[in-house]
């Protein structure tokens, strides 16, 4: 199951040229500029393109901050793991209540909120697969990014999972189970859905089947697993 955190573009131009010197922030601030500063960086020119001296100029604090804070640049990237976790499950959820946001709603955002954040599937050094789709394990170095993601991401499903059978009456689904099957299954829809080649139909197909599938699957109880988001499932 990848927004623009901040604007770097001062930092940006700030490359080969004069800059003011870093500033000093509260512990709190300086963590939070040089996680959004980094997972801008990142999602622009990937993880091996982008070094901490270029996090540190976009954030305006010193180098040595991002070690002090982090330990080490991989060891930033659980951060940015858990930021884009929580970015995708606010683009998911919309601001609607659990219980009544209909799983159709949630997995077409969640495709709309890939299609947008596609660099954080092509991380630098990954493998090429035959079908031309990067696959996002294959650099281990991305491995904190990835396992803090699904673990918040995973976390939010498995409450919407229960919020939404309760609301319906549906007793006989296990809302962990279903959340570590939902992840899964819809993580190999985005795969097959954006990899290289694929057109606009063929995409819409596949969501629709993965909508199909999902509320088949973990959220139906006798009552056929009604379909949305409307256009997506008439294909």
């Amino acid at each position: 199951m990848a927004t623009r955190a901040i604007d770097i573009g001062e930092g940006r131009k700030s490359r080969g040229t004069a800059r003011e010197a870093p500033r000093r922030y509260a512990p709190a601030e300086t963590r939070t500029r040089v996680i959004e500063a980094a997972y801008q960086l990142f999602s622009l020119n990937g993880y091996q393109g982008t070094g901490t001296a270029d996090i540190a100029r976009a954030a305006n604090v010193s180098e040595g901050s991002i070690f002090y804070h982090f330990g080490s640049k991989r060891a930033l990237l659980g951060e940015l793991g858990r930021l884009h976790g929580e970015k995708m499950v606010a683009a998911m959820q919309g601001g609607d209540p659990l219980e009544t946001l209909d799983p159709a709603d949630v997995i077409t955002r969640c495709f709309e909120f890939c299609a947008l954040n596609t660099a954080w599937e092509a991380m630098g050094g990954e493998e090429e697969c035959k079908s031309g789709y990067k696959k996002p394990n294959a650099d281990p170095e991305a491995e904190p990014f990835f396992l803090a993601a699904r673990e918040v991401t995973q976390a939010w499903v498995e409450q919407h999972i229960a919020a939404w059978n309760r609301h319906h009456g549906i007793t006989e689904v296990d809302p962990a189970i279903a959340a570590s099957l939902t992840f899964a299954a819809v993580g190999d829809a985005l795969h097959m859905a954006f990899r290289a080649g694929v057109t606009e139909a063929e995409r819409a197909h596949i969501l629709a089947q993965t909508i199909r599938f999902v509320k088949g699957a973990c959220m139906s109880s006798g009552q056929g697993g009604s379909s949305g988001p409307r256009q997506a499932v008439e294909d």
